[in-house]
């Protein structure tokens, strides 16, 4: 059963979803892809959630691999959601760097960044797992599930905009 919660942010209030003990969502207000069959509840992993937001909002860096996350997605969007928890606090990289690392994980000689762009955008678990940290290959802000001025606002906070870029 799909645990469901809220916690109030900066950018409003975020849903968070746990089943099975892990952390299995955490969506922006409005943002896509939030299930709605959630049941309202309390679980230590939403305590802890709730905890590690509040310290990151708060001006912190704590490390998301610290909280049992289980998000759903095909084995191409888990390898991408891993390589999105190595990106560091206040720190960007970009979905051609991405693409380029999956390719090398996988043999390939080429990985598009538009299938990168698909998966980062498909992450069920926002801000902790950054997708908020990739960018354009020129540094644009682009695309966000929870919307640019979201992404704006995070980079901001993480006073990541326009350095550290890897």
């Amino acid at each position: 059963m799909m645990l469901q919660t809220a916690f109030p942010s900066p950018l409003g209030d975020l849903t968070l979803a746990a089943e099975d003990g892990a952390l299995t969502g955490l969506w922006l207000p409005g943002q896509k892809g939030c299930p709605q069959e959630g049941v309202p509840g309390d679980a230590p992993v939403l305590d802890a959630a709730k905890d590690w937001l509040a310290r990151y909002f708060a001006g912190e860096a704590p490390d998301p691999r610290a909280l049992p996350l289980a998000p759903r997605g095909s084995a191409f969007s888990q390898a991408v959601w891993r390589l999105l928890l190595e990106i560091p606090y206040g720190h960007t990289t970009t979905y051609g760097a991405l693409a380029a690392r999956i390719a090398v994980e996988r043999g390939l000689s080429h990985m598009s960044a538009q299938a990168v762009g698909g998966a980062v955008g498909r992450n069920p678990i926002a801000i902790l797992i950054p997708c908020h940290r990739v960018l354009g290959a020129d540094g644009s802000l682009t695309g966000y599930a929870g919307g640019l001025a979201a992404k704006r606002f995070l980079l901001a906070h993480e006073d990541a905009l326009g350095k550290n870029r890897d």
